[in-house]
């Protein structure tokens, strides 16, 4: 210490009331205590720097304890003494914190997906954001983004596959390196720590979407049937297992889109994962989904909209804890559609092109794409008909017919 006497004591700080004007409590070198009309306390410190008198400010007393007011004291003291300046000091630090967080990794992170949201799909951008919230601000959001050095991004990656999420941390990893290279190219930061984690991980194995086998179709399309939770999630299972999109594909769909008298679904490329227009034949049964759909949504905005939220499309989990309500947890995903329907048309003998292209699998070659997207749709009509016919068929009076996925050939 340096050897104040201290005129304050807890109890004379607890009894002090506030008078008709403001007064001062003195505790000591300069330290005293602020007391207004208005009740409210203020710990001040009188400095004199460079033949100049000052008041610097030690925060409030309700937030300060008298011994951390006298700690800031004692460190202005040491400013003093080396010829600094504590309220240019404070100042300077003050100034320093706001730029760093001004430059966090959240904050740079918010700003990249902002600026990211009108490129990308309905709802990835939520779906970024809530993966770097759940995964990467409680451990390095705070930091400026200029100071995250690899070993500690690698602890915090290392935390997440801890659970098991190794596609989860892949992930984070890949939209944190994303996050850097932004950060280099506004100034923010010179380096991308991430880069150097290469070879830090095994690679998680692929693993394909469940999905359901044309033996598991009858019991399936039962249980939608009776299906008691929310009509606008039973129509949405009902469309996706009759045109077998992706459900991203599904959940951003817009009533624009829908040509109900033409029959056909027309999904803008903005909206695909190859960012090329995809044509989808509606079928009479899908017709009949969508136009029952219209009693719940209306026949403008998403088709299938956010529960809570009108103007957002509905949650990518919907459909999955759905199927989970039905009991297919492990057994069923929303885009295990794709591959049940490409089982079961391939095996009734349709055409692997028609089949690829209304998957809106990419084509390499660019004189098959260009032929594919113009040739195909009369067959991918016909064909988006005949599966749901089929889909139609599989109801419990025929559950016998069908032995181990092997059906006729197409006539």
């Amino acid at each position: 210490m340096w050897g104040y006497s201290m005129a304050l004591t807890h109890a004379s700080l607890r009894n002090a009331k506030p008078r008709s004007s403001p007064y001062k409590l003195a505790d000591g070198g300069g330290l005293y205590l602020l007391i207004k009309p208005n009740g409210a306390r203020y710990w001040r410190l009188k400095y004199r720097f460079a033949g100049k008198e000052k008041v610097l400010a030690l925060g409030v007393y309700d937030e300060v304890p008298l011994a951390e007011a006298r700690d800031a004291r004692d460190d202005a003291k040491r400013l003093l003494r080396e010829r600094k300046d504590p309220g240019v000091v404070r100042k300077s630090e003050k100034l320093r914190q706001r730029h760093a967080a001004a430059n966090s990794f959240q904050a740079v992170a918010e700003e990249w997906i902002e600026k990211k949201r009108n490129a990308w799909d309905p709802g990835h951008a939520d779906q970024v954001a809530a993966s770097l919230t759940n995964n990467a601000y409680s451990e390095i959001g705070h930091r400026p983004l200029a100071e995250i050095e690899a070993p500690e991004l690698l602890a915090m990656l290392r935390k997440i596959e801890s659970r098991g999420a190794h596609e989860i941390r892949q992930r984070v990893q890949q939209r944190t390196g994303a996050v850097f290279r932004y950060g280099i190219a506004t100034g923010r930061c010179a380096r991308d720590p991430s880069f150097e984690l290469r070879g830090a991980f095994t690679a998680p194995s692929v693993r394909n979407h469940a999905a359901l086998v044309a033996k598991d179709l009858p019991d399936f399309l039962d249980k939608l049937t009776a299906y008691d939770g929310e009509p606008v999630t039973k129509l949405a299972m009902r469309l996706l297992a009759l045109t077998f999109v992706r459900t991203g594909e599904l959940r951003g769909a817009d009533w624009s889109e829908f040509d109900l008298a033409g029959a056909v679904w027309r999904i803008p490329g903005e909206r695909m994962k190859m960012r090329e227009p995809h044509i989808v034949p509606l079928s009479q049964q899908a017709i009949a989904v969508l136009t029952e759909l219209q009693q719940y949504s209306g026949t403008e905005g998403y088709a299938f909209p956010h529960r809570s939220n009108p103007t957002k499309p509905m949650s990518e989990n919907t459909i999955l804890y759905a199927l989970y309500r039905m009991g297919y947890h492990s057994r069923a995903t929303g885009h295990g559609f794709r591959a049940t329907a490409s089982t079961i048309l391939n095996e009734l003998g349709y055409a692997p092109d028609v089949i690829e292209r209304q998957l809106a699998h990419v084509e390499r070659n660019k004189v098959r794409k260009a032929y594919n997207r113009a040739q195909y749709l009369p067959e991918r009509t016909k064909m988006m008909q005949g599966w749901a016919d089929l889909l139609d068929g599989f109801s419990t009076a025929n559950k016998k017919k069908v032995v181990a996925g092997r059906f006729g050939k197409v006539a």
